[in-house]
Protein backbone atom coordinates (compact mmCIF):
# COMPACT_ATOMS: atom_id res chain seq x y z
CA UNK A 1 0.00 0.00 0.00
CA UNK A 2 1.72 3.09 -0.94
CA UNK A 3 1.41 6.34 0.21
CA UNK A 4 0.54 8.09 -3.13
CA UNK A 5 -2.16 5.93 -3.76
CA UNK A 6 -5.93 6.23 -3.68
CA UNK A 7 -6.00 3.11 -1.61
CA UNK A 8 -3.46 4.93 1.00
CA UNK A 9 -5.90 7.70 1.37
CA UNK A 10 -9.01 5.96 2.36
CA UNK A 11 -7.15 4.28 4.73
CA UNK A 12 -6.10 6.61 6.40
CA UNK A 13 -9.46 9.00 6.67
CA UNK A 14 -10.65 6.21 8.23
CA UNK A 15 -7.74 5.24 10.64
CA UNK A 16 -7.85 9.42 11.21
CA UNK A 17 -10.98 9.12 12.17
CA UNK A 18 -11.06 5.94 14.44
CA UNK A 19 -7.96 7.49 16.08
CA UNK A 20 -9.46 10.66 17.35
CA UNK A 21 -12.44 9.48 18.71
CA UNK A 22 -10.74 6.99 20.66
CA UNK A 23 -8.29 9.67 21.80
CA UNK A 24 -9.15 9.48 25.29
CA UNK A 25 -8.82 6.16 25.51
CA UNK A 26 -5.70 5.14 25.23
CA UNK A 27 -5.47 1.58 25.19
CA UNK A 28 -8.50 1.00 22.93
CA UNK A 29 -6.60 3.98 20.17
CA UNK A 30 -3.40 1.63 20.13
CA UNK A 31 -5.00 -1.81 19.48
CA UNK A 32 -6.77 0.15 16.78
CA UNK A 33 -3.54 1.77 15.34
CA UNK A 34 -1.68 -1.74 15.96
CA UNK A 35 -4.60 -3.52 13.95
CA UNK A 36 -4.76 -0.57 11.17
CA UNK A 37 -0.53 -0.91 11.37
CA UNK A 38 -1.11 -4.70 10.65
CA UNK A 39 -3.70 -4.39 7.76
CA UNK A 40 -1.27 -1.91 6.16
CA UNK A 41 1.76 -4.12 6.27
CA UNK A 42 -0.53 -7.22 5.50
CA UNK A 43 -1.67 -5.40 2.56
CA UNK A 44 1.56 -6.69 0.55
CA UNK A 45 1.72 -9.96 1.99
CA UNK A 46 -0.38 -11.01 4.78
CA UNK A 47 2.06 -14.41 5.61
CA UNK A 48 4.57 -11.85 6.83
CA UNK A 49 2.70 -10.14 9.31
CA UNK A 50 3.17 -13.67 11.64
CA UNK A 51 7.04 -11.87 11.06
CA UNK A 52 6.22 -8.67 12.61
CA UNK A 53 4.52 -10.50 15.63
CA UNK A 54 7.75 -12.51 16.04
CA UNK A 55 9.59 -10.17 16.21
CA UNK A 56 8.02 -7.68 18.00
CA UNK A 57 7.16 -10.52 20.76
CA UNK A 58 10.84 -11.22 20.53
CA UNK A 59 11.94 -8.04 21.68
CA UNK A 60 8.84 -7.43 24.06
CA UNK A 61 10.44 -10.81 26.28
CA UNK A 62 14.06 -10.11 26.09
CA UNK A 63 13.50 -6.43 27.32
CA UNK A 64 11.60 -7.64 30.08
CA UNK A 65 14.08 -9.97 30.90
CA UNK A 66 16.91 -7.68 30.54
CA UNK A 67 15.24 -4.77 32.51
CA UNK A 68 14.21 -7.47 35.20
CA UNK A 69 17.84 -8.78 35.66
CA UNK A 70 20.70 -7.14 38.04
CA UNK A 71 23.74 -9.39 37.27
CA UNK A 72 25.33 -7.78 34.51
CA UNK A 73 27.07 -10.46 33.08
CA UNK A 74 23.67 -12.24 32.47
CA UNK A 75 21.82 -8.97 30.91
CA UNK A 76 24.37 -9.11 28.61
CA UNK A 77 23.91 -12.58 27.54
CA UNK A 78 20.41 -12.28 27.00
CA UNK A 79 20.81 -8.87 25.34
CA UNK A 80 23.29 -10.76 23.01
CA UNK A 81 21.32 -14.01 22.54
CA UNK A 82 18.30 -11.85 21.23
CA UNK A 83 20.49 -9.38 19.42
CA UNK A 84 21.65 -12.46 17.68
CA UNK A 85 17.72 -13.54 17.04
CA UNK A 86 17.08 -10.61 15.41
CA UNK A 87 20.03 -10.48 12.91
CA UNK A 88 19.76 -14.35 12.28
CA UNK A 89 15.82 -13.68 11.05
CA UNK A 90 17.47 -10.79 8.88
CA UNK A 91 20.63 -12.25 7.49
CA UNK A 92 18.16 -15.49 6.54
CA UNK A 93 15.36 -13.43 4.75
CA UNK A 94 18.02 -10.74 3.21
CA UNK A 95 21.38 -12.61 2.61
CA UNK A 96 21.10 -16.12 2.43
CA UNK A 97 21.00 -15.92 -1.51
CA UNK A 98 23.68 -13.65 -1.44
CA UNK A 99 26.22 -15.57 1.07
CA UNK A 100 25.09 -19.54 -0.84
CA UNK A 101 25.53 -17.36 -4.27
CA UNK A 102 28.85 -16.18 -3.30
CA UNK A 103 29.93 -19.74 -1.75
CA UNK A 104 28.97 -21.30 -4.78
CA UNK A 105 31.43 -18.91 -7.20
CA UNK A 106 34.17 -19.81 -5.05
CA UNK A 107 33.58 -22.97 -5.01
CA UNK A 108 33.81 -23.22 -8.94
CA UNK A 109 36.67 -21.10 -9.04
CA UNK A 110 38.49 -23.80 -7.22
CA UNK A 111 37.18 -26.35 -9.17
CA UNK A 112 35.30 -27.85 -6.26
CA UNK A 113 31.37 -27.25 -7.32
CA UNK A 114 28.90 -28.67 -5.48
CA UNK A 115 25.24 -28.59 -5.64
CA UNK A 116 23.97 -26.30 -2.21
CA UNK A 117 20.53 -25.86 -0.83
CA UNK A 118 19.52 -22.52 -2.59
CA UNK A 119 16.19 -21.86 -1.24
CA UNK A 120 13.91 -18.63 -3.55
CA UNK A 121 13.02 -16.65 -0.15
CA UNK A 122 11.06 -13.52 -0.68
CA UNK A 123 12.59 -10.43 1.37
CA UNK A 124 10.22 -8.82 3.57
CA UNK A 125 9.11 -5.03 2.80
CA UNK A 126 11.04 -3.28 5.88
CA UNK A 127 12.35 -6.01 7.59
CA UNK A 128 15.88 -4.13 8.22
CA UNK A 129 14.25 -0.88 9.56
CA UNK A 130 11.97 -2.83 12.46
CA UNK A 131 15.07 -5.48 12.97
CA UNK A 132 17.03 -2.32 13.58
CA UNK A 133 14.11 -0.56 15.95
CA UNK A 134 13.88 -3.82 17.89
CA UNK A 135 17.62 -3.98 18.08
CA UNK A 136 18.10 -0.38 19.45
CA UNK A 137 14.84 -1.08 21.82
CA UNK A 138 17.10 -4.03 23.48
CA UNK A 139 20.56 -2.18 23.63
CA UNK A 140 18.38 1.25 25.25
CA UNK A 141 17.34 -1.28 28.23
CA UNK A 142 20.69 -2.73 28.55
CA UNK A 143 22.32 0.53 28.67
CA UNK A 144 18.95 1.56 31.19
CA UNK A 145 18.73 4.24 28.62
CA UNK A 146 14.91 3.54 28.48
CA UNK A 147 12.78 1.26 31.16
CA UNK A 148 11.49 -2.33 29.53
CA UNK A 149 7.76 -1.73 28.70
CA UNK A 150 5.21 -3.79 30.53
CA UNK A 151 2.93 -3.18 27.88
CA UNK A 152 2.96 -5.97 25.11
CA UNK A 153 0.36 -3.66 23.58
CA UNK A 154 2.98 -0.40 23.03
CA UNK A 155 6.03 -2.55 21.90
CA UNK A 156 3.68 -3.96 19.16
CA UNK A 157 2.95 -0.28 18.01
CA UNK A 158 6.42 0.31 18.27
CA UNK A 159 7.78 -1.99 15.77
CA UNK A 160 4.56 -1.92 13.45
CA UNK A 161 3.35 1.79 13.71
CA UNK A 162 2.46 2.05 9.64
CA UNK A 163 4.33 5.66 8.99
CA UNK A 164 7.36 4.29 9.07
CA UNK A 165 7.18 0.48 8.85
CA UNK A 166 8.69 0.03 5.95
CA UNK A 167 11.14 2.63 5.17
CA UNK A 168 11.67 4.41 8.52
CA UNK A 169 12.73 6.76 9.76
CA UNK A 170 14.57 4.66 12.41
CA UNK A 171 12.51 5.39 15.48
CA UNK A 172 13.91 5.28 18.91
CA UNK A 173 11.92 3.65 21.75
CA UNK A 174 13.32 6.42 24.35
CA UNK A 175 11.66 9.17 21.80
CA UNK A 176 8.27 7.28 20.45
CA UNK A 177 7.28 4.89 23.75
CA UNK A 178 6.79 8.08 26.50
CA UNK A 179 4.63 9.27 23.39
CA UNK A 180 1.98 6.32 24.10
CA UNK A 181 1.62 7.51 27.46
CA UNK A 182 -0.24 10.61 26.80
CA UNK A 183 -3.29 12.09 25.18
CA UNK A 184 -2.21 12.85 21.62
CA UNK A 185 -2.44 16.01 20.79
CA UNK A 186 -2.61 18.33 17.61
CA UNK A 187 -1.98 22.08 17.32
CA UNK A 188 -2.72 24.36 14.54
CA UNK A 189 1.18 24.37 14.03
CA UNK A 190 1.72 20.84 14.10
CA UNK A 191 -0.95 20.54 11.89
CA UNK A 192 0.28 23.11 9.37
CA UNK A 193 3.75 21.87 9.31
CA UNK A 194 1.99 17.84 8.80
CA UNK A 195 0.39 19.17 5.76
CA UNK A 196 3.49 21.45 3.93
CA UNK A 197 5.72 17.70 4.87
CA UNK A 198 2.99 15.46 2.72
CA UNK A 199 2.74 18.08 0.02
CA UNK A 200 6.52 18.66 -0.13
CA UNK A 201 6.93 14.49 0.11
CA UNK A 202 4.18 13.99 -2.54
CA UNK A 203 5.85 16.47 -4.83
CA UNK A 204 9.40 15.11 -4.46
CA UNK A 205 8.43 11.93 -5.22
CA UNK A 206 5.35 11.77 -7.90
CA UNK A 207 7.01 14.89 -10.23
CA UNK A 208 10.29 14.84 -9.41
CA UNK A 209 11.70 11.25 -8.34
CA UNK A 210 9.28 9.83 -10.78
CA UNK A 211 9.93 11.83 -14.11
CA UNK A 212 13.75 11.16 -13.31
CA UNK A 213 13.63 7.42 -13.07
CA UNK A 214 11.16 7.00 -16.27
CA UNK A 215 12.76 9.62 -18.58
CA UNK A 216 16.69 9.41 -17.68
CA UNK A 217 18.05 7.27 -15.06
CA UNK A 218 16.63 4.12 -15.62
CA UNK A 219 17.82 4.07 -19.40
CA UNK A 220 21.02 5.01 -19.03
CA UNK A 221 21.35 2.61 -15.70
CA UNK A 222 19.96 -0.48 -17.64
CA UNK A 223 22.21 -0.32 -20.64
CA UNK A 224 25.61 2.11 -19.78
CA UNK A 225 26.91 1.27 -22.97
CA UNK A 226 24.94 2.37 -25.71
CA UNK A 227 24.97 6.02 -24.72
CA UNK A 228 28.07 8.88 -24.44
CA UNK A 229 29.56 9.94 -21.63
CA UNK A 230 27.28 13.21 -21.47
CA UNK A 231 24.30 11.27 -20.53
CA UNK A 232 25.67 8.98 -17.99
CA UNK A 233 26.94 12.04 -16.34
CA UNK A 234 23.63 13.87 -16.27
CA UNK A 235 22.21 10.24 -15.28
CA UNK A 236 24.32 10.19 -12.14
CA UNK A 237 23.49 13.65 -11.39
CA UNK A 238 19.76 12.77 -12.28
CA UNK A 239 20.17 9.13 -9.78
CA UNK A 240 21.76 11.45 -6.99
CA UNK A 241 18.65 13.59 -6.86
CA UNK A 242 16.29 10.59 -7.28
CA UNK A 243 17.22 8.60 -4.56
CA UNK A 244 17.10 11.86 -2.45
CA UNK A 245 13.71 12.73 -3.43
CA UNK A 246 12.48 9.20 -3.20
CA UNK A 247 13.91 8.26 0.29
CA UNK A 248 13.43 11.92 1.69
CA UNK A 249 9.79 12.08 0.45
CA UNK A 250 9.12 8.99 2.43
CA UNK A 251 10.15 10.28 5.71
CA UNK A 252 8.42 13.49 4.95
CA UNK A 253 4.91 11.84 4.41
CA UNK A 254 5.97 9.58 7.34
CA UNK A 255 6.51 12.52 10.22
CA UNK A 256 3.86 14.09 8.46
CA UNK A 257 0.99 11.18 8.90
CA UNK A 258 2.39 10.74 12.35
CA UNK A 259 2.14 14.54 13.67
CA UNK A 260 -1.62 14.36 12.26
CA UNK A 261 -2.54 11.09 14.35
CA UNK A 262 -0.76 12.96 17.54
CA UNK A 263 3.03 11.43 17.19
CA UNK A 264 6.69 13.20 16.75
CA UNK A 265 9.09 11.65 14.56
CA UNK A 266 12.47 13.27 14.19
CA UNK A 267 13.78 14.61 11.37
CA UNK A 268 15.85 12.09 8.35
CA UNK A 269 17.47 14.61 5.96
CA UNK A 270 18.30 17.94 6.22
CA UNK A 271 19.85 19.41 2.44
CA UNK A 272 23.00 16.76 2.42
CA UNK A 273 23.93 18.04 -0.88
CA UNK A 274 25.29 21.12 0.24
CA UNK A 275 27.52 19.27 2.77
CA UNK A 276 31.10 20.37 2.55
CA UNK A 277 32.94 16.98 3.52
CA UNK A 278 31.84 13.34 3.53
CA UNK A 279 31.14 13.67 7.54
CA UNK A 280 29.08 16.62 6.91
CA UNK A 281 26.98 14.59 4.85
CA UNK A 282 26.14 11.59 7.35
CA UNK A 283 24.99 13.75 9.23
CA UNK A 284 22.44 15.13 7.07
CA UNK A 285 21.75 11.86 5.16
CA UNK A 286 19.72 9.48 6.46
CA UNK A 287 19.77 10.95 9.74
CA UNK A 288 18.02 7.82 11.30
CA UNK A 289 20.16 5.77 10.15
CA UNK A 290 23.97 7.38 10.26
CA UNK A 291 23.37 7.99 14.60
CA UNK A 292 21.58 4.56 14.87
CA UNK A 293 24.99 3.26 13.31
CA UNK A 294 26.74 5.93 15.24
CA UNK A 295 25.67 4.90 18.61
CA UNK A 296 25.23 1.23 17.88
CA UNK A 297 28.86 0.22 16.22
CA UNK A 298 30.68 2.81 16.03
CA UNK A 299 31.33 4.08 19.82
CA UNK A 300 30.93 0.36 20.92
CA UNK A 301 33.84 -0.38 18.60
CA UNK A 302 35.92 2.25 20.51
CA UNK A 303 34.52 5.62 18.20
CA UNK A 304 37.81 7.83 18.18
CA UNK A 305 38.93 7.11 21.50
CA UNK A 306 41.63 4.51 20.55
CA UNK A 307 44.48 5.46 18.27
CA UNK A 308 44.84 7.36 14.81
CA UNK A 309 44.30 3.36 12.85
CA UNK A 310 41.79 1.94 15.29
CA UNK A 311 39.40 5.37 14.43
CA UNK A 312 40.16 4.97 10.94
CA UNK A 313 39.23 0.99 11.43
CA UNK A 314 35.74 1.59 13.33
CA UNK A 315 35.06 4.28 10.67
CA UNK A 316 35.86 1.55 7.93
CA UNK A 317 33.76 -1.30 9.27
CA UNK A 318 30.94 0.81 10.81
CA UNK A 319 30.19 2.27 6.71
CA UNK A 320 31.24 -1.50 5.37
CA UNK A 321 28.26 -2.77 7.85
CA UNK A 322 25.91 -0.05 6.82
CA UNK A 323 26.36 -0.96 3.30
CA UNK A 324 25.95 -4.39 3.64
CA UNK A 325 22.48 -3.34 5.73
CA UNK A 326 21.41 -2.26 1.96
CA UNK A 327 21.51 -4.87 0.19
CA UNK A 328 22.95 -8.55 -0.42
CA UNK A 329 25.25 -7.47 -3.27
CA UNK A 330 28.72 -6.53 -3.93
CA UNK A 331 27.64 -3.63 -5.41
CA UNK A 332 26.75 -2.56 -1.82
CA UNK A 333 29.81 -4.02 -0.16
CA UNK A 334 31.67 -1.49 -2.49
CA UNK A 335 29.48 1.21 -1.70
CA UNK A 336 29.90 0.88 2.18
CA UNK A 337 33.63 0.29 1.75
CA UNK A 338 34.23 3.51 -0.62
CA UNK A 339 32.09 5.77 2.03
CA UNK A 340 34.69 3.82 4.84
CA UNK A 341 37.13 4.16 3.32
CA UNK A 342 36.96 8.46 2.16
CA UNK A 343 35.56 9.08 5.33
CA UNK A 344 39.44 8.27 6.89
CA UNK A 345 41.29 9.81 3.52
CA UNK A 346 38.70 12.77 4.55
CA UNK A 347 39.63 12.59 8.58
CA UNK A 348 43.69 12.09 7.75
CA UNK A 349 43.42 15.45 5.07
CA UNK A 350 41.93 17.32 7.34
CA UNK A 351 44.09 16.75 10.16
CA UNK A 352 47.40 17.23 7.98
CA UNK A 353 45.70 20.57 6.51
CA UNK A 354 45.10 21.74 9.89
CA UNK A 355 48.57 21.45 10.52
CA UNK A 356 50.10 22.98 7.35
CA UNK A 357 48.13 26.40 7.79
CA UNK A 358 48.27 26.59 11.23
CA UNK A 359 44.66 26.66 12.47
CA UNK A 360 43.93 28.16 15.76
CA UNK A 361 46.95 30.60 15.64
CA UNK A 362 46.18 33.82 16.61
CA UNK A 363 48.12 36.82 15.26
CA UNK A 364 47.42 39.45 17.54
CA UNK A 365 45.83 42.70 17.31
CA UNK A 366 45.78 45.65 14.65
CA UNK A 367 46.18 45.67 10.97
CA UNK A 368 47.63 42.49 10.83
CA UNK A 369 44.93 40.80 12.45
CA UNK A 370 42.45 42.08 10.47
CA UNK A 371 44.13 41.31 7.47
CA UNK A 372 44.94 37.50 8.41
CA UNK A 373 40.75 37.72 9.22
CA UNK A 374 39.86 38.59 5.86
CA UNK A 375 42.28 36.39 4.44
CA UNK A 376 40.57 33.44 6.24
CA UNK A 377 37.06 34.32 5.78
CA UNK A 378 38.25 33.96 2.19
CA UNK A 379 40.17 31.01 2.04
CA UNK A 380 37.16 29.36 4.63
CA UNK A 381 34.20 30.17 1.55
CA UNK A 382 36.81 28.98 -1.56
CA UNK A 383 37.64 25.58 1.13
CA UNK A 384 33.88 25.41 1.65
CA UNK A 385 32.53 25.76 -2.25
CA UNK A 386 35.35 23.72 -3.29
CA UNK A 387 34.27 21.08 -0.46
CA UNK A 388 30.62 21.05 -1.57
CA UNK A 389 31.63 20.12 -4.80
CA UNK A 390 34.21 17.33 -4.30
CA UNK A 391 31.71 16.01 -1.46
CA UNK A 392 28.54 15.77 -3.86
CA UNK A 393 30.63 13.91 -6.90
CA UNK A 394 32.14 11.69 -4.32
CA UNK A 395 28.57 10.94 -3.50
CA UNK A 396 27.49 10.86 -6.76
CA UNK A 397 30.57 8.20 -7.67
CA UNK A 398 29.23 5.82 -5.02
CA UNK A 399 25.69 5.98 -6.14
CA UNK A 400 26.86 4.36 -9.40
CA UNK A 401 27.23 1.46 -7.27
CA UNK A 402 24.78 1.13 -5.09
CA UNK A 403 22.21 1.87 -8.56
CA UNK A 404 23.78 -0.45 -10.70
CA UNK A 405 22.35 -3.90 -10.98
CA UNK A 406 25.68 -5.60 -10.88
CA UNK A 407 29.20 -4.82 -10.07
CA UNK A 408 30.33 -5.23 -14.18
CA UNK A 409 27.35 -2.88 -14.88
CA UNK A 410 28.57 -0.23 -12.56
CA UNK A 411 32.32 -0.34 -13.75
CA UNK A 412 30.35 -0.20 -17.31
CA UNK A 413 28.78 2.65 -16.14
CA UNK A 414 32.71 4.44 -14.84
CA UNK A 415 34.26 3.27 -17.68
CA UNK A 416 31.67 5.22 -20.30
CA UNK A 417 32.08 8.49 -18.46
CA UNK A 418 35.55 8.85 -20.41
CA UNK A 419 33.61 8.27 -23.76
CA UNK A 420 32.00 12.10 -24.87
CA UNK A 421 32.36 10.61 -28.74
CA UNK A 422 28.08 10.43 -28.43
CA UNK A 423 25.95 13.00 -28.46
CA UNK A 424 23.25 13.29 -25.22
CA UNK A 425 19.99 12.15 -25.99
CA UNK A 426 18.59 13.26 -22.81
CA UNK A 427 19.75 16.48 -22.11
CA UNK A 428 15.99 17.99 -22.41
CA UNK A 429 15.15 21.56 -20.50
CA UNK A 430 13.07 19.96 -18.59
CA UNK A 431 15.60 16.84 -17.27
CA UNK A 432 18.39 19.39 -17.08
CA UNK A 433 16.31 22.27 -15.29
CA UNK A 434 14.19 19.31 -12.94
CA UNK A 435 17.90 18.41 -11.86
CA UNK A 436 19.16 21.68 -11.29
CA UNK A 437 16.22 22.71 -9.83
CA UNK A 438 16.41 20.02 -6.91
CA UNK A 439 20.00 20.60 -6.52
CA UNK A 440 19.11 24.41 -5.76
CA UNK A 441 16.32 23.37 -3.20
CA UNK A 442 19.25 21.95 -1.30
CA UNK A 443 20.42 25.34 -0.39
CA UNK A 444 17.31 26.72 1.08
CA UNK A 445 17.09 27.88 4.92
CA UNK A 446 16.98 24.76 6.83
CA UNK A 447 13.65 25.57 8.50
CA UNK A 448 11.64 26.97 5.71
CA UNK A 449 9.24 24.17 6.33
CA UNK A 450 8.58 24.90 9.52
CA UNK A 451 8.18 28.62 8.39
CA UNK A 452 5.49 27.50 5.36
CA UNK A 453 3.65 25.34 8.25
CA UNK A 454 3.54 28.32 10.47
CA UNK A 455 1.39 30.62 7.47
CA UNK A 456 -0.70 27.68 7.25
CA UNK A 457 -1.81 27.31 11.19
CA UNK A 458 -3.09 30.49 10.59
CA UNK A 459 -5.98 29.40 8.39
CA UNK A 460 -9.18 27.16 9.69
CA UNK A 461 -9.03 23.87 10.09
CA UNK A 462 -11.30 23.57 7.04
CA UNK A 463 -9.25 25.66 4.85
CA UNK A 464 -6.54 23.46 5.81
CA UNK A 465 -8.25 20.39 4.70
CA UNK A 466 -9.36 21.86 1.79
CA UNK A 467 -5.40 22.85 1.44
CA UNK A 468 -4.29 19.33 1.02
CA UNK A 469 -6.84 17.75 -0.81
CA UNK A 470 -6.34 20.98 -3.46
CA UNK A 471 -2.32 20.07 -3.26
CA UNK A 472 -2.55 16.65 -3.76
CA UNK A 473 -5.34 16.93 -6.74
CA UNK A 474 -2.92 19.77 -8.30
CA UNK A 475 0.38 17.26 -7.55
CA UNK A 476 -1.59 13.78 -9.11
CA UNK A 477 -2.20 16.30 -12.56
CA UNK A 478 1.35 17.11 -12.62
CA UNK A 479 2.39 13.69 -11.61
CA UNK A 480 3.97 10.95 -14.78
CA UNK A 481 0.69 7.93 -15.47
CA UNK A 482 1.87 5.36 -12.15
CA UNK A 483 3.34 4.86 -9.01
CA UNK A 484 6.89 3.54 -8.59
CA UNK A 485 7.78 1.82 -4.96
CA UNK A 486 9.61 3.96 -3.22
CA UNK A 487 13.71 2.89 -4.16
CA UNK A 488 13.62 1.85 0.14
CA UNK A 489 10.91 -0.67 -0.26
CA UNK A 490 14.05 -3.19 -1.44
CA UNK A 491 16.05 -2.68 2.25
Amino acid sequence: MLFPTLDFALFFVIVFLVAWELRRDLQARKLVLVFASYFFYGYWDIRFTLLLAGSSLLNYAAGRIIGGLNDGALRKWVLGIAVALNLGVLAFFKYYGFFLGSLADLLAAVNLERDLPFLEIILPVGISFFTFQGISYLVDVYRRHVDASRSVLDIFLYISFFPQLVAGPIVRAAHFLPQLERTPHVNRRMAGLAVVLILVGLFKKMVIANYLATELVDHVFFDPTAYGGGDLLLGVYGYAVQIYCDFSAYSDIAIGVAALLGYRFPRNFDHPYRSASLQEFWRRWHISLSTWLRDYLYIPLGGSRGSTFQTYRNLFLTMFLGGIWHGAAWTFVFWGAFHGAMLGVERAVTRRWDELTGNGHHYGGGLMAALMGVGRRIQGTFATLLGIVLTFHLVCFAWIFFRASSFSGAWNYVAGLADWSQPAQFASPFIVGLIAFSLAGQFLPSGWAVGAGRVLQRVSWPVLGLTLGFGILLIEAMAPEGVAPFIYFQF
